[in-house]
């Protein structure tokens, strides 16, 4: 900021002594602190006039007047933890600036305490095209619904986490930024939308919202305030500290003739003070195959040896394709991004906003290397093309162990995803990782993602467990936790696959658990045999009368696998049971599985 010359203002002197200290103050500000102050020195003025020549004195020599506390409340919609560990960072930013802010999971909070509220920050992940996720869809439902208070008087700000992968990219984040202007409420400062790769941009957005808030108390600029504290220290393994941890068996569970390929993976995590619970799941840092990384080489034509930059960091280009960057699925980031180096019409046509459907067509037809082969640029160094890329994200897997049975290790059950595209075989990062690079005693760097919203309810209380394929996989950890602690509550597992010769996972293992009483019941359901093609949701309507008998006893539901067909096919097959059996209407039905929703005695673990 310039220094001023006292000489060239009009208006009443002041002394070298205070120049001297406007000059220094003005020279530290940024834009938002200058006018915080302006605003700060208005006030001052009016009340000094006020107050009469009396009380006159030099405005630096005053201390600015304590003002009144707001509460602060930091709300997040999280499906996978990275919203809720944010927003506990944002707590943790907020107390060294003297604010006190409570932390609420949106699926937790009572919306109606929204019109009490003053100021508050919102934190929400987008779940797939567009969807808040699954613990924060009561929230979402009330706010956006004909029962929202008016908002007039309450500040907020919106951190929206999304993946551009999707065309509605942080649209969750954005619902709730424009329903919150239209209930009346004044944005504190413009809304975020950040990547996967979200770190830097939310702790910006962090500091300037807290910062904003903080101006309200006399800080960051009142004596004795803390400065913008660091994160919170790093836990002992997390998503930024993982632990590089040991394969010990790799085995594919799918019989011969299969028409998948499912496998069990035991992991080692003895000596990294790592714990979990049943319902957790593992982050896996997966890499790039080195065979993909070179297609992608050859095809740019660019040496592998080459330097590029990685953050604040130098590496070998082919390291860094191969730890660093995604380089299989196209995003509408890298799209846009190689339009631009390729100079290709038809690359350009596609980004416009009225393209958005034949857009993301285009994009699940073709990968990176499709679009560098059809789209050849004339002038591409390594730095320019690893500028298009986003990070290389881990991979969550639901935890199919319990540490109660197995200690110091975690279990998964992964289906390798491979499959045929313009004449080559594709494959999964990380399922890919797991069938071909992860013999035992491979490392793996892998953290626990917390999933607090699929727990196992008291001993003696009832379960009934539905899944498909790898959606099996947290019911094993319940299984064998329940069976370690002598859990007397009754246990009902419906499971679906494919064909039962070969696709019936872990099938000896839930003969066992039943010959001993520990599983109580199980239903399955293959829809490629011919004797008995069904899904999940054909056997629970056929014993819909039993299991609103379970639910009428306290019994808690659950349902893992796959998000666009399994769960909303299971959630009508449960409201259908509940309407039938029951003797309710569809709208009664609808509110009965509301209020098991509410009280967390219907837990979804979808994907």
């Amino acid at each position: 900021m310039q220094r001023v010359d006292p000489s060239q203002l009009p208006g009443p002197a002041l002394s070298a002594e205070q120049w001297r200290q406007v000059n220094e103050l003005s020279a530290t500000l940024n834009a938002r602190q200058a006018l915080w102050l302006s605003g700060y020195f208005a006030g001052l003025e009016a009340a000094l006039a006020q107050a009469g020549p009396a009380l006159a004195a030099p405005p630096l020599a005053v201390a600015p007047a304590a003002a009144t506390a707001r509460t602060l409340t930091i709300l997040y919609g999280s499906e996978t933890g990275n919203s809720a560990a944010l927003a506990k960072v944002a707590a943790a930013e907020a107390k060294a600036l003297g604010l006190e802010a409570s932390v609420v999971d949106m699926g937790d909070y009572k919306p109606r305490r929204l019109k009490e509220e003053q100021d508050v920050l919102l934190i929400a992940s987008t779940y797939g095209e567009g969807d808040p996720p699954q613990p924060a869809v009561g929230f979402f439902e009330f706010v956006e619904g004909r029962k929202a208070p008016s908002l007039a008087g309450l500040r907020f700000g919106v951190l929206a986490l999304g993946d551009s992968t999707y065309e509605k990219y942080c649209e969750a984040g954005k619902r709730l930024d424009r329903r919150f202007e239209e209930l009346g409420a004044t944005r504190l400062l413009p809304r975020a939308d950040c990547d996967v790769d979200y770190d830097e941009a939310a702790s910006a957005w962090t500091k300037e919202a807290l910062a904003l808030l903080a101006a309200d108390i006399g800080g960051p600029f009142a004596p004795g305030a803390a400065p913008l504290a660091a994160s919170p220290q790093q836990a002992i393994h997390d998503k930024r500290n993982p632990f590089l941890a040991r394969i010990l068996d790799n085995l594919v569970l799918t019989g011969r003739g299969s028409s998948k390929e499912t496998r069990h993976i035991e992991i080692s995590l003895e000596g990294s003070g790592v714990t979990f619970e049943p319902g957790d799941a593992l982050g896996v840092m997966a890499r790039n195959n080195p065979s993909v990384v070179d297609r992608v080489l050859e095809a740019l034509g660019l040496d592998g040896a080459a330097a590029v930059k990685v953050k604040d960091r130098e590496a070998r280009l082919a390291l860094a394709l191969e730890e660093h960057f995604e380089i299989t699925t196209a995003t509408p980031r890298f799209l846009e991004h190689w339009a631009g180096l390729s100079g290709a019409d038809d690359l350009e046509r596609l980004l416009g906003p009225e393209r958005a459907e034949e857009r993301a067509a285009f994009l699940r037809d073709h990968h990176v290397i499709d679009l560098i082969r059809a789209f050849p640029a004339s002038e591409v160094t390594p730095q320019s093309f690893v500028a298009g890329l986003r990070p290389l994200q881990p991979r969550l897997y639901s935890i199919a162990s319990s540490l109660a049975a197995n200690p110091d290790e975690a279990h998964l059950t992964v289906s390798t995803v491979r499959y045929m595209l313009h004449g080559e075989e594709r494959c999964g990062v990380a399922s890919g990782f797991f069938a071909k690079l992860a013999a035992p005693d491979t490392r793996a760097p892998v953290y626990v993602q917390s999933n607090p919203h699929f727990r196992l309810p008291a001993d003696d209380v009832p379960i009934i467990m539905v899944g498909a394929g790898t959606g099996v996989a947290p019911y094993r950890a319940f299984m064998q936790e329940r069976e370690a602690r002598g859990a007397s509550g009754r246990s009902w597992l419906f499971f679906g696959e494919r064909n039962f010769v070969s696709d019936f996972l872990y099938q000896a293992e839930w003969q066992a658990y039943l010959k001993a009483k520990a599983l109580t019941r199980m239903e399955v359901a293959f829809s490629r045999d011919r004797w008995g093609k069904a899904y999940v949701q054909h056997r629970m309507l056929e014993q819909g009368r039993d299991i609103f008998g379970w639910l009428e006893e306290g019994a808690h539901f659950y349902v893992c696998g796959d998000a666009a067909r399994l769960a909303p096919d299971v959630h009508e097959a449960l409201i259908a049971i509940i309407e039938t059996h029951g003797s309710r209407s569809r709208e009664a039905a609808e509110d009965y599985v509301r209020v098991l929703q509410d009280g967390r005695r219907y837990q979804r673990d979808v994907y």
